[in-house]
């Protein structure tokens, strides 16, 4: 994460707390998971767009992007429209209650400049 934090920030004992639930969400979650730091970001599963594939539209903060959605499929019956999910480089990696993305959301907003690139990052990408 080369992108510095809000001054403010660095000694806030619940962005602590938040990197070190995702790290641990992190290690649960993503396989290729190496210690490195990736952001993901909360989406609300609008529809499923293609089955056979596992692709969904998803919203996040007012952008709807396709990701897909086939990873989690492993964890039983898969997620499906108005589920609630991490989103990272076009793919769902996790299911999360609604409270937890709304949690999520908030701090990374507080992050400032990391999400808002990811955000960036999100509206400019398309999967087909």
């Amino acid at each position: 994460m080369g992108r510095a934090l809000d001054p403010a920030m660095r000694d806030d004992t619940r962005l602590r707390r938040f990197a070190l639930a995702l790290q641990q969400l992190l290690t649960r979650h993503c396989p290729w998971y190496n210690g490195a730091v990736c952001l993901a970001i909360p989406g609300q599963i609008i529809e499923i767009v293609d089955e056979d594939n596992r692709l969904a539209t998803v919203e996040v903060a007012g952008v709807r992007r396709t990701v897909s959605v086939g990873l989690l499929d492993a964890e039983g019956a898969g997620v499906g429209p108005g589920d609630w999910v991490l989103i990272h480089v076009g793919f769902a990696i996790a299911q999360v209650d609604e409270q937890e993305a709304r949690a999520t959301h908030d701090l990374l907003v507080r992050m400032g400049a990391a999400y808002e690139q990811e955000l960036e990052d999100l509206k400019a990408s398309v999967i087909e």
